[in-house]
């Protein structure tokens, strides 16, 4: 349930709606907007059945809400969200662009891509240092190391950090070094975890699970923001379908369908959608244009060396064409290219 304050409504009344909340065990999430502050009630609305909250000084109305996701339903927080990370923001005036390798490998290596993508304009650093792979022989990463290389490189360029986390330990780790954390596809419903990033005080990006229906996927963000945590971004980075040509099917939809859904900032990766990397420039093309909010792009400096996933990475040069040919697309979608 969620309870509508009437335009400009005072911290008086606002405050006394609070506490009428908390005073039957229940807990309040606050949106307040330019006019109007919406109240969200979490928890048995039974509870407050004979509060009579409806006839309370300045309150408009109450409306019910179906979905089983309420701190991230758009219903609780009307206007857009925006995620800080490091030094910047990832919002509904922005487009944002992670980009950087698949894998770490080395510090040299990651040095070398770090510089190349802040030129081009990226404004957050994405590696992998832990790399939940499909095949127990494939490359593992380089997990603390390569954290480390982590913190260098953003002490170097500037720019903000993110690492995919696959366990309390690694995550445990990951704190003292990046400034945001990844849940990747196959730990999206690892409702444990969930619950543990959600503690952690730091930005998430939730990818979304390769066979995850949208609503599966917000009730996952539901389990982190339950925790407290309210900075997370989503990412659509394709679903497993029948069609063979491509690593996954992107579903481009998503982004609308989230913006009618959710508060929550979107980004897609079309590098992990497709697994080719000349499929990358035109999907995030249409990433912009249908109204993601960033983009998170795999760049190597040697792909036809990389340790993981070169086919679907741009080099650094590819990588600079595309962030110029994406600015009029972010100047026609009225977002700052950042």
């Amino acid at each position: 349930m969620i309870i509508v304050m009437k335009p400009h409504a005072s911290e008086k009344s606002i405050e006394n709606v609070v506490k009428m909340i908390q005073d039957s065990g229940l807990s309040a999430h606050l949106s307040k907007g330019e006019e109007v502050t919406i109240i969200g009630i979490v928890g048995d609305k039974s509870k407050i059945s004979n509060r009579n909250l409806e006839i309370a000084p300045e309150v408009d109305k109450l409306v019910q809400v179906t979905e089983s996701y309420k701190l991230t339903n758009k219903k609780f927080h009307p206007t857009p969200s925006v995620v800080k990370v490091g030094n910047t923001e990832i919002g509904p005036d922005t487009l944002s662009i992670m980009a950087g390798p698949c894998a770490i490998e080395s510090e040299e290596q990651l040095l070398t891509i770090a510089h190349a993508v802040k030129a081009a304009g990226a404004t957050i650093l994405r590696g992998g240092a832990y790399k939940p792979r499909t095949s127990p022989y494939s490359f593992q990463g380089l997990e603390e190391e390569g954290l480390r290389y982590m913190k260098e490189a953003s002490s170097e360029t500037g720019l903000a950090t993110i690492c995919e986390i696959i366990s309390e330990e690694s995550l445990n780790a990951a704190v003292k070094y990046v400034d945001m954390v990844q849940i990747g596809a196959r730990n999206m419903q690892n409702f444990q975890l969930l619950r543990e990033v959600g503690r952690s005080g730091l930005p998430v990006l939730l990818k979304r699970g390769m066979a995850a229906t949208i609503e599966e996927w917000l009730n996952a963000a539901e389990y982190i923001m339950a925790e407290g945590n309210r900075n997370i971004v989503l990412c659509e980075r394709g679903i497993r379908t029948y069609e063979t040509s491509t690593r996954n099917t992107l579903d481009i939809s998503a982004v609308p369908v989230l913006r009618a859904k959710s508060h929550l900032p979107v980004i897609i990766d079309p590098s992990h959608a497709t697994g080719v990397r000349a499929y990358v420039a035109p999907l995030s093309k249409a990433a912009v244009a249908v109204g993601a909010d960033g983009l998170m792009i795999e760049v190597h400096n040697n792909p036809a060396c990389a340790l993981s996933d070169g086919p679907q990475s741009l080099t650094c040069p590819q990588f600079e064409d595309l962030c110029q040919e994406l600015k009029p697309y972010a100047d026609l979608a009225g977002r700052a290219f950042r």
